[in-house]
C-alpha cells in the first residue's frame, strides 16, 4: 500500500516530520517498508535563482553565441556565454550559477562549473524549460515575468511538488488501512491514547451541496442480484467537461504511482485512495433506457473490456448493465469500452457500490483482471462508506469538470446490514495480551477507532464493529486493535520464559529429510521447489477422475492440484533444456494430492530427475549419458543410508515409466522408478531420455528405525565369497535371482552380487547366464566350509526348483 506523506496530512490536526510518522505507522503495525522522497521536478529546481539580463552582446569568435551579463541579486553580475536565439537585455530568466546540478528532462544531471566557450569566460548557464526539467521546449532560454526579483529562488517561483512516499507491508486483513482516511484514523486514535487526550480528530474533506442542472436526467436503477450487490447508489451530471486534472490532483497521484488520465478518472482514482471506495463513471449516452440494471449475464456472452479485448462471460459474473440488458462494465472489476468516459464526453452517470467479497475475487482471477477496484472489493470494503464517497466525488467532480447535479442521489440498499457484535472480557485481554491495561485506555482505543460501546460491566464489554473493518468477529481481533494502538513495541518481553522441554518423535523427519538432501547435493544434485497446482491437460481422463480440480484457478493452465511429482520436474528440465543446460541431476521434496471417497489426501514423496551426462565432458572423461543403473545406484545409497538393506525388485505398472521397476520394503512399495516414456517427453518437448524415481516418503519414515543412527562394530571375523553361474531363461530378471535366494532365509548370508552376464547359442535356444556371487558372514565366529556348504546346497536347490536354473561347471 502506498500512502503520500502530504496527503495524509490534509486529514490529521497535526503534521508529525515524515521520519516521526514513519515510526507511529509502523508502532501501530502499518510496518512502513521503504520511505522515499518525491520530486515533481528532478532536484526541485534547487541552487536556480531568478536573474536580469544586464547586456547580451555578440560573441567575438561565434556567431551564434552572445557574451551576457546577469544579475542574480548577489553582488557582482555573472558573465555568461549564451547560444539561446531569443536571449536579449532586460529580461528576467532562469539562472545556474557555478555549483548548482540541473537536472534535464530526458537526460542526465549536469553540475555547473568554471568554464571558457571559444575563448570567453562563463560562470553558469541561463536555462530552457528542458534543460530544468520544467518542460519538453528548446526553442529559447526561458523568459519570466518582469517584475521578478532578481536572486529570487526559482523554488519559490514555479513551486515544485515535494513529497515523501510510505510503502506499508499491509497485512491481507487490513482493508481499512488501504485508503489515506483509513491511516489517518489509525494515527489519530494512537495520538489521543498516546497523551490521553481527545483532541486529535481526523480532518475530514467538506462535502458540499451540488449545483442543480436546469435538465434533469435520472438514471433507474435496479439490483436483480442482491446477494452479489447489496447495495448501489449514483448520481446523474451533466455539462462537464473532460480536461486534464489541475496540477495539485495531478501531483497527488503521481506521487502515489497512479498515472493521470483526465479530470473524471482521476477524481474517481483520488476518491478511491483517499477514502477506499472504489467508483465508476459511466457515458450516459451509453445508457439505454436510462436505466442501470446489476444482473448476471448468460454463460459465454461477449464483453469488450477497457483495454479493447473481448472476453466471455461466466454466468456467475455480476455485470452493471443498460436498460437493454447491454453490459457496461464487470461490477468493482473493470469497465467496458463503450461506456466508459472520452474526450466527448458530457453527461455522466456516477456509481458507488458495494459487492460480494467473494464474487468480485473469483471474476477477477478468471479474466485476470487484478484492478484497484477488485482488490479493494474482494477484502471488503466499507458499506457505510458508499454514499459519502459518492458525495465526494460529485463534489470535485462539479467543481473541477463544471458540472452540476442532474438527479438526485439514488441509494438502492434493500436489507441494511447491522454491525457485528463482539463480547470481550479484561480478564481475557489480559491473557492474550500479556498487559494490564486499565479498562479507561481499552475504551478510548475502542471508540477513536469507531467502535460503539453497547455495554458493558466490572469483568468486560460488548461493541459494535465499525464497517470499515469487516475482519474483526472475535475477541482475539479486539485485543489485537487494543494492542496494536497503544504501541506494539509497548509490548513487555519478560526476563524470563517458561517452557516445558520437548521430545521430538522418532525418526525426526526434518533430520531425516536433511541427511538424504545432503547425501544428493554432495553429489551433484540441485534442489527444485515446483508448483503445487499445474495442467489438467498433462494427464488422461482416468487420473483426472481422482485428481483435485481448483474451484478458483489463477490461470487456465494451473487449474488442479498435482496427482503427480513427474510433470512439474518435466517442466522444469524443459525450462533448462531451452536454455542449452542439458546436464541436469534434479531432487524435490513435494506433495502429490487426490481425492478417494470424497476425502482430500495428501502424500509426500521425494523425487529424482536425472538427464543428459553423468559429468562434464572434459578431454579425460568423454560423454557418458545418465541411465537406468546410474539411477538405481542413487536410490539404493539413499535407501542404505536410511537402513533399508533388504529390497525387493518387482517389476512396475506405471505407464509414463518405461522400463518401470518398484522397490518393496516388507512387503510396501516404497520407491518406483524408471526411464520416462517418449510420449510423455513429447508433451513437454523433450528430446532427450529423461530418468525419474520417486520415493513415497510417508512410508519411508513409517518403516523407518527409531533411530537414524546405523552404526555398527566392523566384523571381527572373516567373511567368504562365493560364487555360482546360473543358466537361465532370458526372460529371467536379476531380481527374481536374487528374491529366490532371500527365500532361502539365511542369517550367514550377506550380500548378493551379479558380476558377469554371459550370452552364446552354446548355452541352448534364449538361454543366459548370470554369474553371481555370495557373502557369508557370522558376527561371533569363523565360518566353516560345512557350514557354508550347507547353505550353498538350499540356494543351488532352490534356484534349480523355482528358476528351472542348470548351474554351469
Amino acid at each position: 500500500m502506498t500512502i503520500s506523506y502530504n496527503w495524509l496530512c490534509d486529514y490529521l490536526p497535526v503534521k508529525p516530520a515524515p521520519e516521526e510518522l514513519s515510526t507511529i505507522l509502523t508502532r501501530i503495525g502499518l510496518e512502513v517498508e521503504s520511505l522515499e522522497k518525491f520530486e515533481a521536478i528532478k532536484g526541485s529546481l534547487a541552487g536556480l535563482v531568478i536573474g536580469e539580463v544586464l547586456t547580451a552582446e555578440k560573441h567575438p569568435n561565434a556567431d551564434k553565441l552572445k557574451l551576457t551579463t546577469v544579475n542574480t541579486g548577489n553582488g557582482e553580475p555573472l558573465h555568461i556565454v549564451c547560444g539561446a536565439p531569443n536571449v536579449a537585455v532586460g529580461q528576467k530568466v532562469v539562472v545556474a550559477p557555478i555549483g548548482t546540478t540541473i537536472y534535464p528532462a530526458g537526460g542526465e544531471p549536469l553540475t555547473m562549473k568554471k568554464a571558457k566557450i571559444r575563448g570567453e569566460e562563463s560562470q553558469g548557464m541561463i536555462c530552457a524549460e528542458d534543460e530544468i526539467g520544467l518542460g519538453s521546449s528548446h526553442d529559447g532560454i526561458l523568459v519570466l515575468d518582469p517584475s521578478l526579483q532578481p536572486g529570487t529562488p526559482a523554488s519559490e517561483i514555479f513551486q515544485p511538488a515535494q513529497d515523501w512516499i510510505y510503502e506499508i507491508g499491509l497485512t491481507p486483513n487490513r482493508m481499512d488501512a488501504m485508503s489515506h482516511i483509513g491511516v489517518a484514523r489509525d494515527v489519530c486514535a494512537f495520538l489521543n491514547n498516546l497523551e490521553n487526550t481527545h483532541q486529535y480528530q481526523i480532518q475530514l474533506p467538506e462535502i458540499k451541496v451540488l449545483p442543480e442542472a436546469a435538465t434533469k436526467l435520472p438514471v433507474s436503477i435496479t439490483i436483480e442480484n442482491t446477494d452479489a450487490c447489496p447495495r448501489y447508489s449514483g448520481i446523474s451530471i451533466t455539462g462537464i467537461q473532460v480536461a486534464p486534472s489541475p496540477a495539485w490532483l495531478q501531483n497527488k497521484l503521481t506521487a502515489i504511482g497512479v498515472r493521470p488520465i483526465n479530470n473524471i478518472v482521476d477524481i474517481t482514482n483520488f476518491v478511491l485512495h483517499e477514502t477506499g471506495q472504489p467508483l465508476h463513471a459511466f457515458d450516459t449516452a451509453a445508457i439505454k433506457g436510462n436505466a442501470v440494471v446489476v444482473k448476471n449475464l448468460p454463460q459465454n456472452t461477449p464483453f469488450i473490456t477497457l483495454d479493447g479485448k473481448e472476453r466471455k462471460l461466466d454466468a456467475t459474473d455480476l455485470m452493471i448493465c443498460n436498460g437493454a440488458s447491454e453490459g457496461m462494465c464487470i461490477a468493482g472489476v473493470f469497465g467496458g469500452l463503450h461506456s466508459g468516459v472520452s474526450d466527448s464526453t458530457q453527461n455522466i452517470f456516477l456509481e458507488s457500490a458495494f459487492f460480494h467479497a467473494g464474487t468480485i475475487r473469483t471474476t477477477s482471477f478468471r479474466h485476470g483482471l487484478r484492478t484497484d477496484a477488485a482488490t479493494r472489493f474482494e477484502k471488503g470494503v466499507d458499506i457505510s462508506n458508499v454514499v459519502i464517497a459518492l458525495q465526494r466525488a460529485a463534489t470535485l467532480i462539479c467543481e473541477l469538470a463544471g458540472g452540476k447535479a442532474a438527479s438526485d442521489i439514488t441509494d438502492i440498499y434493500p436489507a441494511v446490514k447491522t454491525k457485528t457484535q463482539v463480547e470481550v472480557t479484561y480478564a481475557y485481554i489480559h491473557k492474550l495480551s500479556g498487559s494490564p491495561y486499565p479498562a479507561d485506555k481499552i475504551k478510548n482505543i475502542l471508540r477513536h477507532l469507531g467502535f460503539d460501546l453497547l455495554s458493558e460491566n466490572e469483568t468486560g464489554f460488548r461493541v459494535a464493529v465499525p464497517f470499515s473493518k469487516p475482519d474483526i468477529s472475535l475477541p482475539a481481533d479486539i485485543v489485537e486493535e487494543i494492542m496494536r494502538i497503544d504501541g506494539l513495541d509497548n509490548i513487555a518481553i519478560p526476563a524470563k520464559v517458561m517452557i516445558s522441554p520437548a521430545i521430538s518423535a522418532q525418526p525426526d523427519a526434518e533430520r531425516v529429510k536433511e541427511k538424504v538432501a545432503d547425501y544428493l547435493a554432495a553429489n551433484g544434485f540441485h534442489e527444485i521447489f515446483t508448483n503445487s497446482i499445474t495442467n489438467s491437460r498433462y494427464f488422461t481422463p482416468e487420473v483426472l477422475e481422482y485428481t483435485v480440480k481448483m474451484m478458483n484457478s489463477l490461470t487456465v493452465e494451473l487449474d488442479v492440484m498435482r496427482p503427480s511429482m513427474l510433470e512439474t520436474g518435466l517442466e522444469s528440465i524443459a525450462h533448462n533444456l531451452n536454455r542449452k543446460n542439458e546436464d541436469l541431476l534434479f531432487f524435490e521434496f513435494g506433495k502429490t494430492y487426490q481425492v478417494q471417497e470424497q476425502r482430500y489426501i495428501e502424500n509426500n514423496h521425494l523425487v529424482l530427475y536425472l538427464t543428459g551426462n553423468k559429468t562434464a565432458t572434459t578431454w579425460m572423461h568423454p560423454d557418458s549419458v545418465v541411465d537406468f543403473y546410474f539411477l538405481k545406484g542413487f536410490v539404493i545409497n539413499i535407501l542404505r543410508q536410511l537402513g533399508y538393506s533388504q529390497l525387493q525388485w518387482i517389476e512396475g505398472t506405471d505407464p509414463n515409466l518405461q522400463p518401470a521397476w518398484e522397490i518393496k520394503v516388507k512387503n510396501q512399495v516404497v520407491v518406483t522408478l524408471g526411464g520416462v516414456v517418449p510420449q510423455k517427453l513429447k508433451q513437454f518437448d523433450i528430446k532427450q531420455p529423461v530418468w525419474y524415481a520417486t520415493f513415497n516418503w510417508d512410508k519411508i519414515l513409517g518403516l523407518l528405525q527409531k533411530s537414524d543412527n546405523f552404526y555398527k562394530e566392523i566384523p571381527r571375523f572373516p567373511a567368504v565369497r562365493r560364487d555360482l553361474a546360473l543358466v537361465l531363461d532370458k526372460q529371467v530378471k536379476f531380481a527374481a535371482v536374487e528374491t529366490a535366494a532371500r527365500s532361502v532365509k539365511s542369517a550367514l548370508l550377506q550380500h548378493i552380487n551379479l558380476f558377469d552376464i554371459f550370452e552364446s547359442e552354446k548355452l541352448g535356444a534364449n538361454k543366459k547366464s548370470y554369474a553371481v556371487s555370495f557373502t557369508f558372514l557370522d558376527s561371533q565366529k569363523t565360518l566353516t566350509d560345512k557350514e557354508i556348504d550347507s547353505v550353498m546346497e538350499k540356494l543351488v536347490k532352490t534356484f534349480e526348483t523355482q528358476l528351472q536354473a542348470e548351474i554351469r561347471k
